[in-house]
């Protein structure tokens, strides 16, 4: 028997060459008894590690390694849930104290905070062959005294050629103070095969090509998962037998963590359940004043009854907790996912998607089989969500909400370029590489690019540098933050997970990822943020009459003219439609009302694509094919879709009602769909699937097409709860869009970045639709674009490149006093600098006060810093400075120059000037000519390259947009051009 304690995986980033799951499941295929993951101060992997133990059967101890400031190397071993705290606390003690990736802890520091961990001291060659009256043996009676039949010696054959003198030296040393010895691999991988890989790793992360790392390459491949055969000629049997008495003496499970709800979000003299209960009928009152509806009621009390069963009382109201704080302040909010099928959500204002809006399918929210926590996402104004997660912070404190990680892999991308340079090669070779690999995995090809890059025919070379790329894609590089997953707890987070130093200032992030919550069923809270809400808000706020603040629910539902606009594709800027695939559905499916959105924002994904949903959708509501006839029992399922099923939940509920898969399987039958293409775990469902459709009277010829689109969904099927979600906020924005242009356009420009369009873009659109865009001007503008009257907006200075917004507020200051009555005034006041000067009159911001920019420029370089004694001389340079009038700029040094300095112009756009070239005008089609257009002619185009995309399910396809004078042309570049 033997069990490994020493394995990092590459959650010890950069220093191993295996997933944590690949050991484990290597330590169960060569029979050893147990297999401890000990990445280095971090805790990172071992949720992955422990999954893939409970699936094939080992005992998996959960363990640590570190390097400890007194140049030691330790390995701590948990026993139960005590030791797993004290080590999940050790390990954020020492990463807090220390920056982003580093870490620091002391020997005196392991004695009262691992009571309940085994640790084994790995005591170097040099430091265990020194003379006893050493540090060595300082450290022994340090390490005796706190850890008594608690500590081990641990030793690891790897073949380097000093094994017997350096096992005498750990020997005697044990021998001195009685401390038993240990058998452990020191492993870094879990085949020996990834040894080049291993060096590789080793030097990305010594930023040293790989034959100039000299001894810190391994000189062999030993440091891998061994067979126990080979164990046993390498080491005495004690020492084996050894590792597995300690295995024995580690008996803590990831399972035995228990998630404890803040409980602040409970007022006196209520309990959960009822306080829950309480703020759900205040909310049902508040959505139907009138009186709630039977079947809504009904939904109501079997939501309760499960979130009471399965006791998630506290995560809804913690959720409730947090929307509200939102709301007090003024901030938009709006839940959207998964908690969009539920009507408690609905009544306690998570989210706004109304029961009656969608068909709810609450399984795909909770289960009682599935066991997992709800994920509720909830969207908040981009510009204001740090007064949210700073609310988080303050209300439970740093020690009790973190950010979840985000575990930050090798793309294709990186990993050529960490290659090559571990392989030696130059620079210009590897951004050739990295550009030409981005799109293809090829080796055949590769071998033909190396010779084009000089390495002259090197096929070795070509095969060994793309399997090192192979093996690198995936790879975890460092953690980052979540984008706004908050974990929040009763007690402290650090005896739960581990916790760290994110790299922003006052942010602190746990080890684990997403799917370590859900796999170890911790609670998840996502605070996500969204541009089209804030913009929304400013929006509003600009319309707004005096004294009573507009908000969305103010907005009228089902305005005609609103759905005609989106009819005509006139949607530039409008939320999750202003795509131009999008633009080019709109018309086609001609939405009409809020359902016809939802489907509008799901039906324009891969999924539907790919699963051949979108042209019998199409046909079957332009009544151009019929819809073909469908079991009764299932029919109200699709009746909304015309029989096809477009959505996750329909799927779901297809195999639910027609194939008798219970809420649990259909939510893994939902996985198994989002993970198709990566492993075969779908093809598990098809027997089940269609024998039970079989048996309940359908056709197999239903149930096979079924499965078919199933496959096409992919990763890429969209829920419907999620698509009525953001269908809300299509309809919103498009409907300021249609009845306030101006200030929507404003609210856009005001809430960059966001969206698919530039400042100029939005801008162009809204002239378009009868909107006046007035210039940037020093007397007029403010900081940020606003209004000047209902169909007037003003230019900010925020676009003037190389002001900032220090110098901005500091002029704005000034010109409260007065206006600026020429240069020589707005310098004296303002006291911006020459830099700053020039960024306003290469903006043409100052022709109010003196022209043109010509003149600007001109006067600016007549003004002098004098002193006193000298007034006169100054005074005498500025008068001289306006006897003198240059000429004003030529309309195209305009145009010019306002796209240097504020990256659009309102003067005649560029190609109305090449338009009056003689190739572009006899041949060149503008975008509003494309309309008159016949089929199947050739054509030439000519505009502004303002987008480039290359979507992944579109191989090699380039959609291009080109930008004239009357709009936006949407070109499709094939591999071949």
């Amino acid at each position: 028997m033997y069990a490994e304690l020493h394995a990092i995986s590459n959650f010890s980033f950069l220093r191993a060459a295996s997933y944590p799951q690949e050991l484990v499941e290597q330590a169960a295929a060569l029979g050893y008894s147990a297999i401890a993951i000990t990445d280095e101060c971090s805790l990172a992997g071992i949720v992955k590690a422990h999954v893939a133990a409970k699936a094939c059967d080992i005992h998996l101890i959960i363990g640590a390694e570190f390097h400890l400031q007194e140049n030691l190397t330790v390995i701590a071993l948990v026993m139960n849930r005590i030791g797993y705290s004290e080590l999940s606390s050790l390990i954020t003690l020492a990463r807090r104290r220390a920056l982003k990736g580093e870490y620091m802890l002391h020997l005196h520091e392991l004695e009262h905070n691992l009571r309940d961990n085994l640790l084994i001291w790995k005591p170097s060659y040099d430091n265990a062959s020194k003379d006893r009256d050493t540090d060595t043996d300082q450290y022994a009676a340090e390490l005796k005294r706190a850890f008594g039949d608690r500590l081990w010696l641990g030793f690891s054959n790897l073949l380097r050629g000093d094994e017997p003198e350096r096992y005498d030296a750990i020997y005697q040393l044990a021998v001195r103070w009685s401390i038993p010895m240990t058998a452990c691999g020191d492993v870094a991988m879990h085949d020996s095969q990834r040894k080049m890989l291993l060096d590789t790793v080793t030097a990305i992360r010594d930023v040293t090509p790989i034959d100039q790392l000299g001894f810190r390459r391994q000189g062999n491949g030993e440091r891998y998962l061994r067979p126990i055969e080979t164990l046993q000629t390498l080491y005495p049997p004690p020492l084996l037998q050894e590792s597995a008495r300690i295995a024995q003496r580690c008996n803590f499970s990831l399972d035995e963590l228990k998630y404890e709800y803040p409980p602040e979000v409970i007022p006196e003299g209520f309990t959960a359940t009822e306080y829950l209960a309480y703020q759900v009928e205040l909310g049902a009152q508040r959505r139907w004043p009138a009186g709630t509806p039977s079947p809504v009621q009904s939904q109501i009390e079997h939501e309760l009854a499960l979130i009471r069963q399965m006791e998630y009382e506290y995560y809804f109201l913690t959720v409730f907790d947090i929307v509200q704080f939102a709301r007090s302040v003024d901030i938009l909010c709006q839940g959207r996912g998964s908690a969009a099928n539920s009507v408690v959500c609905y009544c306690l204002g998570v989210t706004e998607v109304s029961p009656e809006n969608a068909q709810l399918l609450f399984e795909r929210f909770i289960s009682v089989e599935r066991k997992e926590p709800p994920d509720i996402d909830v969207d908040f104004e981009h510009e204001r969500r740090e007064e949210v997660i700073q609310y988080i912070y303050k209300k439970y404190t740093r020690e009790r909400a973190a950010l979840a990680a985000t575990v930050i892999c090798y793309r294709s991308r990186s990993a050529i370029r960490d290659v090559g340079k571990a392989l030696g090669f130059d620079a210009a070779s590897i951004d050739q590489l990295s550009k030409s690999l981005a799109w293809w995995d090829n080796p055949e090809d590769l071998v033909d690019r190396f010779r084009e890059l000089g390495f002259s025919g090197n096929a070795e070379l070509a095969k060994l540098f793309f399997l090192l790329v192979q093996q690198l894609r995936g790879f975890p590089r460092h953690l980052s933050q979540h984008v706004g997953g908050f974990v929040i707890t009763k007690s402290l987070l650090s005896t739960l997970v581990p916790v760290e130093n994110a790299s922003m200032v006052d942010r602190t992030v746990i080890q684990w990822d997403k799917e370590d919550l859900e796999a170890v069923g911790l609670m998840k809270i996502d605070v996500l943020a969204l541009g089209m809400l804030t913009a929304i808000r400013k929006c509003l706020a600009m319309i707004s009459p005096e004294g009573k603040p507009l908000t969305m629910a103010d907005v009228p539902q089902g305005d005609a003219a609103t759905y005609q606009m989106l009819q005509r594709a006139d949607s530039v800027g409008v939320f999750q439609v202003e795509s131009r695939a999008q633009m080019s559905m709109l018309p086609r499916l001609k939405p009409a009302e809020y359902y016809d959105l939802v489907v509008q924002v799901a039906i324009v994904r891969p999924g539907p694509i790919q699963g051949n949903m979108v042209h019998p959708y199409l046909r079957r509501r332009q009544k151009l094919e019929p819809v073909p006839e469908i079991h009764p029992s299932i029919w109200p399922i699709v009746k909304r879709t015309y029989g096809v099923p477009i959505f996750q939940e329909q799927v779901i509920k297809l195999a639910m009602d027609a194939a008798g898969f219970s809420g649990g399987e259909a939510d893994q039958l939902r996985r198994a769909m989002a993970t198709w293409g990566k492993n075969g775990n779908l093809l598990a469902f098809r027997q089940k699937l269609i024998d039970g459709m079989l048996l309940r009277g359908h056709a197999l010829e239903f149930a096979e097409n079924l499965f078919e689109q199933m496959k096409g969904f992919g990763a890429y099927g969209f829920p419907e709860s999620h698509a009525a979600s953001f269908a809300l906020l299509v309809y919103i924005s498009a409907y300021l869009k249609n009845y306030y242009p101006a200030a929507f356009c404003c609210a856009l420009m005001n809430s960059q970045p966001r969206g698919f369009y530039s400042p100029s873009q939005l801008m162009q659109d809204a002239r378009r639709h009868g909107v006046e865009i007035r210039a940037v001007d020093i007397n007029c503008s403010v900081w940020e674009h606003r209004l000047e009257g209902g169909n007037v907006v003003r230019l900010g200075l925020c676009l003037v490149k190389g002001l900032g917004k220090v110098a901005a507020q500091t002029l704005l200051a000034a010109r409260q006093q007065k206006k600026f009555v020429d240069i020589g005034d707005l310098q004296r006041r303002s006291g911006l600098n020459t830099l700053q000067m020039s960024s306003l009159i290469a903006a043409d911001a100052l022709c109010a006060i003196s022209g043109n920019r010509h003149q600007s420029h001109w006067q600016a370089r007549a003004i002098r810093s004098d002193a006193p004694l000298l007034h006169d001389a100054q005074g005498a340079a500025e008068d001289y400075s306006d006897q003198v009038q240059l000429n004003a700029p030529s309309e195209i040094q305009d145009v010019v120059a306002d796209y240097n300095s504020l990256r659009l112009t309102l003067k005649k756009h560029p190609m109305a000037w090449l338009r009056e070239r003689h190739e572009f005008f006899r041949s060149c089609k503008r975008y509003s000519d494309l309309g008159t257009m016949t089929q199947n002619r050739f054509i030439r185009v000519a505009g502004l390259v303002t987008g480039r995309q290359r979507p992944g399910t579109e191989t090699n396809i380039i959609f291009v947009t080109l930008e004239d004078e009357t709009g936006n042309t949407n070109v499709i570049v094939r591999e071949d051009v």
